[in-house]
């Protein structure tokens, strides 16, 4: 089953949804209408697959005196949970879930890697549970070439980040600048950057806007 999923470095991309990225939760629902008079708000699938695949690579470690055969039986379920979200079957997943945790809580004498692993389980159970209003059939928005994981976006802004703060280049950011540089760039987004230095400048006079402006606005 794991093979009809495409991985999420390939996933096609369009403006017709907005994928959270706080902390893996829901933003404000109204910043979807901010950003997108269109959007749709869903969970971005690069944080569920990544989730499950250090949850199948934990797995592989297993050992159990009361259950030899835990570490399949615990990757199978896996498997099937990836195919179940996939397909947007949160019912289904969540069960899957809690089959899991049994399976994992059923033992009489629970190894380290067992019950790390029963932690990380019931921590994505609540993850799930609490996000499962935004988890839409991803593998029929993949074949409408719709978007479902913004991982290309990551990955371009990590490089752009990471090369303007390297050492080896001849003017390159601080931590606290480029943290300052964010600051300001949030303000003019927000429109609160002249109110602010009307604060700290009483006599600072806010440009008026110009006429393109001004019907452009219009």
């Amino acid at each position: 089953m794991t093979n009809s999923i495409p991985d999420h470095r390939t996933l096609p991309t369009t403006s017709k949804s907005i994928s959270d990225r706080v902390n893996d939760q829901p933003r404000d629902p109204a910043l979807p209408l901010y950003l997108n008079p269109q959007a749709e708000h869903l969970i971005d699938w690069f944080h569920i697959t990544m989730r499950l695949t250090v949850m199948s690579q934990m797995a592989k470690g297993l050992s159990s005196r009361d259950n030899p055969t835990l570490a399949t039986e615990v990757a199978e379920e896996l498997t099937r949970l990836k195919w179940l979200l996939w397909h947007g079957n949160v019912f289904r997943a969540l069960q899957t879930i809690e089959d899991l945790q049994i399976d994992l809580d059923n033992t009489e004498h629970p190894s380290p890697e067992q019950q790390k692993l029963l932690k990380v389980v019931t921590e994505f159970g609540g993850y799930i549970r609490a996000n499962g209003a935004w988890i839409p059939n991803y593998g029929e928005k993949y074949r409408s070439g719709e978007a479902i994981s913004s991982a290309f976006v990551e990955s371009t802004v990590n490089q752009v980040v990471s090369k303007r703060m390297v050492k080896k280049q001849q003017m390159r950011w601080a931590p606290k600048s480029a943290h300052l540089l964010l600051q300001v760039r949030a303000k003019v987004l927000n429109g609160e950057l002249a109110p602010a230095f009307q604060r700290w400048y009483p006599a600072f006079d806010v440009p008026a806007e110009s006429a393109v402006a001004q019907e452009l606005a219009a």
